[in-house]
């Protein structure tokens, strides 16, 4: 049995990466998400920590929320790992990385101190064919932070063929790859239930725009 975590964003390709660990046998135990100091929202995305239970929720899974600063990043995940391994006798964690070695190493560095084998089922497979399959295989996700040359229009868009277009006509990465945007997952095969979200507000921090999201029980 190949019992596993997933490193999960919220987002997309994390998303998509189980559903197509799951395609390859792997079976998911847990999903690991790293808040930032405060453990309100989460480090890349700036989801609330709610949001993400109430993912884990939908998908029936437990969800492992951990705090950390960049600086003690990679020591807070490691630990994670291996708590997890112990606790769900884990031997895989799956990433939605798609070709950016760098963080492709990370991850089997950190997974291999905690004596995980890292399993990415999304790598090096063509962006653009790799969104297209996430809509088509029924995952609904929407812009929850986006850089600057992007602009705070496309937060709270949510991704479309039509969308997809648009993005690469500027350039944009269609899947986001390089930190363009990131997103969140409203649903998909993993729900039980679609999970219901409101963008409050648009702010503005560096040079990134986050949405401001708050959890709502009536579906749209």
């Amino acid at each position: 049995m190949k019992e596993a975590l997933c490193s999960w964003s919220g987002g997309k390709d994390s998303c998509f990466a189980l559903m197509q660990a799951i395609q390859l046998g792997y079976v998911p135990k847990v999903l690991l998400n790293v808040l930032n100091e405060e453990g309100q929202i989460s480090r890349s995305h700036g989801i609330p920590a709610a949001i993400l239970e109430a993912q884990a929720a939908a998908a029936n899974l437990p969800a492992y929320l951990i705090s950390s600063s960049w600086e003690e990043y990679e020591q807070h995940f490691t630990a994670a790992l291996a708590t997890l391994k112990e606790e769900y006798k884990l031997t895989h964690a799956v990433f939605g990385d798609i070709d950016l070695q760098p963080h492709r190493d990370w991850e089997e560095k950190v997974c291999a101190n905690a004596g995980l084998t890292a399993v990415l089922p999304l790598w090096q497979q063509n962006r653009r064919a790799l969104v297209l399959q996430m809509l088509e295989a029924g995952i609904e996700t929407i812009i929850v932070s986006c850089n600057a040359s992007m602009g705070e229009r496309f937060i709270g868009q949510r991704i479309s063929p039509a969308l997809v277009d648009e993005l690469e006509a500027m350039g944009i990465d269609a899947c986001g790859e390089n930190g363009e945007y990131h997103t969140l997952v409203l649903d998909c095969p993993l729900f039980l239930e679609r999970i219901s979200v409101t963008v409050t507000d648009k702010l503005e921090h560096g040079n990134y725009w986050f949405a401001k999201l708050e959890l709502t029980d009536i579906q749209p």
